[in-house]
């Protein structure tokens, strides 16, 4: 059995939720497995958030409040890992909330697999809408995710609350320049998702049932999902992937190690094989090299002789 050494900080964000941010902040306080720290970072909300928050946690050893000016979720982001002093950060959103044994979950994986840079897990809608969300039915190492992400813009995460990330990578993936800031007021978890990717942390999915997303019609991204927006953030992405992709030294010449990196995935879906496989098609090696990768990821794959589902 490991032994629990991994700590926790969890950083929540709130932005005008007076209605819900105590329900967020106690579903941090109540975890089984106990968080280092819990930072709560309110973003200049004008609703009585902040006396709320001063008035129950401002005497409370167990919470950090961060009051400021509005800023947006990068920002916010930003101030609360700042004063991260724990190995993972946690992130949860104001609106949505977690069930105690969440941390746990988490725990035992982190614990147990220090090579596992980034977990993300599945999310039960509940509120205006309820079903469950996730990945795939089953846990999945997804290893490295650099070059699929630099190249198709694959999105290897989940919304906010349902993200953690060893501290140090939390820090990386937040060192963007100050104008970023106004771009990713919003939908800030893409700097997450994406930075983790393309700078060259190590993905896994841990399905956990335990964090409860609210759907209530303020969702800043979930409530606005029309075909210009969809285009916007789609470019928005393209752009923040370059951009890491430029940190990290990368440029299409990276796509010729797609075969590496589909080697770094223990047990990979089919539909993951089939991707990698059109990847290296795409590199700017010889026809007859690109050809040999794509077979040799086809025929390589570590299935046991029948396609996985996606």
């Amino acid at each position: 059995m490991s032994q629990q050494t991994t700590s926790f900080a969890v950083v929540i964000t709130s932005y005008n939720y007076r209605e819900y941010v105590l329900e967020a902040v106690e579903s941090a306080l109540a975890q089984s497995r106990k968080a280092a720290q819990v930072i709560v970072v309110d973003d200049g909300s004008t609703d009585g958030s902040v006396d709320l928050l001063r008035e129950r946690y401002g005497a409370d050893d167990r919470v950090v409040l961060l009051c400021g000016n509005n800023g947006g979720q990068l920002e916010g982001f930003q101030r609360g890992v700042a004063r991260v002093e724990a190995d993972v950060v946690c992130y949860l959103d104001s609106d949505d909330r977690w069930a105690p044994d969440y941390l746990a979950r988490l725990g035992e994986l982190y614990d147990a697999r220090r090579d596992v840079d980034f977990v993300f897990t599945d999310m039960q809608h509940f509120g205006e809408e309820n079903k469950v969300v996730g990945f795939h039915r089953s846990a999945v190492d997804l290893g490295y995710t650099a070059v699929i992400t630099y190249a198709l813009t694959r999105w290897y995460g989940a919304p906010t609350s349902a993200l953690s990330m060893r501290a140090p990578w939390a820090r990386k993936v937040l060192e963007v320049p100050d104008s970023f800031r106004e771009t990713w007021r919003l939908s800030a978890d893409n700097c997450l998702v994406f930075g983790a990717s393309v700078l060259g942390a190590r993905k896994y999915y841990l399905p956990t049932g335990s964090v409860w997303y609210r759907i209530h019609g303020k969702n800043g991204w979930w409530s606005n999902r029309s075909a210009s927006v969809a285009y916007t953030n789609r470019l928005r992405s393209r752009g923040l992937i370059g951009y890491y992709a430029r940190v990290a030294g990368l440029d299409e010449s990276c796509i010729e190690l797609s075969k590496l990196e589909y080697k770094t995935k223990p047990d990979p879906q089919w539909a993951e094989t089939k991707r990698y496989a059109a990847l290296a098609m795409r590199g700017r090696a010889p026809l007859w090299k690109r050809v040999e990768h794509m077979l040799a990821i086809l025929l390589g794959s570590k299935a046991t002789g029948l396609p996985k589902s996606s």
